[in-house]
């Protein structure tokens, strides 16, 4: 389609909505988020892509909104795509969090925190480094490049100006939710697990040898079983999270399907 003054306002629209789905990806999405870039960076980002993406929304929108309170509500289902496909795969780091932070609790360095930006807040040190592997597994597997992907499909899936809140969306952040707590536990197991010998172990030690400080030992044995235990099963917390990187950005693709 030409760019002409009597299809300007089709392109105008149009360009506004893409935008909008962009910028609401850009909100929520890990390492391409509000912590991770700086606003300058993120919103030239989303001009960039929304340029480029212009030209696949230009036809789809049946019938431009003609005033603001239109245009609002048709934006707002836009909103809606971008915060799902990005809030898929920043769950899965919630996931990761949630599993250094019961490792933490298990071995007794719960109060050992760091802050951690991506979060905006303080972390378990378990936490702190998970989230830092993943992100690196992230940007190593092409992550990212899978989200610019999924939002590239988002437009066939869900045309400009055709986005809705059904009950397909609030069952696909119960799916994502799930997979994320389920990613969280079999990642904690290993070192949870070991965490539960140990301190079997340090109360046989206390009943046969009771003379000795068994929270001291206790503590001591704890953050060595959490440190070995945890090296040896990072590698397979990392494995996990890029098997499950792709079928959740897919979930939340099929999310936004209307029933």
């Amino acid at each position: 389609m030409s760019w002409s003054p009597e299809n300007l306002n089709e392109h105008l629209a149009a360009g506004g909505l893409v935008f909008v789905r962009v910028a609401a990806l850009m909100l929520i999405a890990p390492v391409l988020g509000p912590f991770e870039l700086a606003a300058r960076w993120r919103l030239a980002v989303a001009v960039a892509l929304a340029v480029l993406l212009t030209p696949l929304a230009v036809g789809r929108v049946e019938s431009p909104p003609n005033t603001l309170a239109a245009w609002l509500a048709v934006a707002g289902g836009e909103a809606l795509v971008g915060l799902m496909l990005g809030l898929g795969v920043r769950i899965m780091f919630t996931g990761l969090e949630v599993a250094g932070g019961l490792i933490s609790q298990m071995s007794g360095l719960q109060l050992a925190e760091v802050f951690n930006p991506s979060m905006g807040g303080n972390v378990p040190v378990f936490s702190q480094l998970l989230l830092l592997v993943a992100t690196a597994v992230f940007l190593l597997i092409g992550g990212h490049r899978q989200m610019i992907e999924a939002l590239l499909d988002s437009f066939t899936t869900v045309p400009t100006g055709h986005a809705t809140f059904s009950a397909s969306a609030v069952q696909g952040v119960t799916t994502l939710v799930a997979n994320s707590f389920a990613l969280g536990l079999r990642a904690a197991v290993p070192a949870v697990v070991a965490l539960l010998l140990a301190t079997l172990v340090v109360g046989f030690i206390g009943r046969t040898l009771p003379q000795l400080n068994v929270m001291s030992l206790g503590f001591g044995i704890n953050v060595l079983t959490a440190l070995v235990a945890f090296g040896v099963s990072l590698g397979g917390a990392c494995w996990l999270f890029q098997d499950a990187l792709g079928p959740t950005i897919l979930t939340s693709l099929e999310a936004l399907r209307s029933p």
